[in-house]
């Protein structure tokens, strides 16, 4: 069932909530919304799960405004749905963008509300270079694939974006499916959120997670290289690393048998 949480004054985010149990509270991937893990939304309440997902403000059928893209208030979002549902010993799951939102939350938050953590090709501990975070990409070549194009051609930047999520090739009603949710994200959450995942920094927030982490990644990543699975690993005293061999960027499109056995096995 979908609702609004205002997360403050004048400014909505959606919600889609579903089934009941314990609480799965889960934060998409830039450039697309809480419709990604569909799947699971199918799979996860016959087995006793409720799963919350949150349109990030910019994205979905969240509110807009030009104010407000940066880490902090992702994660004050993430508390306001929180709070306004009385969420309790929820696994908070956060793919790419969503994976940093949520350990920005864990720290920022000290766990309010979560008993676990799962980190699927997060955009952490920094989506650009930086000491310990050799990997990533320059803010340069944000600048020129993602940045620039999002000001001059918004389309043709999500489709060549799009092509960069999985190591297989998927199927073409998928690929499309995919387009038509990040087309409809909003211009200025486009252009902000990519501005966002240029400019921030995470590496200190990982030292101050404390509840159990599991960190899905694939080796063949080409958005959020492996390397940042094992930074978040060194990083996080209590996590530990699921490499999907055979997957890419967007693990549950590669290898979606093998993630909902391993997302089902640290759910219990």
């Amino acid at each position: 069932m979908g609702k609004y949480v205002e997360v403050e004054p004048g400014v909505n985010v959606y919600v889609e909530d579903v089934g009941q149990g314990r609480p799965v509270v889960f934060l998409h991937g830039w450039p697309l919304d809480s419709r990604m893990f569909e799947y699971q939304y199918m799979r996860l309440p016959a087995l006793g799960f409720r799963c919350i997902g949150i349109d990030a403000r910019g994205f979905g059928k969240s509110d807009a405004p030009w104010e407000g893209y940066n880490y902090d208030r992702y994660a004050d979002d993430v508390r306001a749905v929180i709070d306004a549902l009385g969420v309790q010993d929820a696994v908070l799951v956060g793919f790419s963008m969503g994976g940093a939102t949520a350990v920005r939350y864990a720290a920022r938050h000290q766990g309010h509300g979560i008993s676990k953590l799962l980190l699927i090709g997060a955009a952490a501990p920094s989506f650009t270079v930086r000491d310990g975070v050799p990997d990533a990409m320059t803010p340069e070549e944000i600048n020129e694939q993602i940045i620039q194009p999002t000001l001059e051609d918004r389309p043709k930047m999500i489709t060549a974006f799009g092509k960069k999520l999985t190591h297989k090739t998927p199927s073409v009603s998928s690929f499309a499916w995919v387009e038509m949710v990040a087309f409809q994200a909003s211009a200025v959450g486009t252009l902000r959120a990519a501005e966002m995942l240029r400019d921030e920094d995470l590496r200190g927030d990982l030292a101050q997670i404390t509840v159990p982490t599991a960190i899905f990644h694939g080796e063949k990543d080409k958005i959020c290289p492996f390397g940042l699975a094992q930074a978040m690993n060194a990083g996080i005293a209590t996590s530990h690393v699921v490499p999907f061999e055979k997957s890419g960027h967007a693990v549950m499109m590669d290898e979606p048998e093998r993630f909902n056995e391993e997302i089902l096995a640290f759910l219990r």
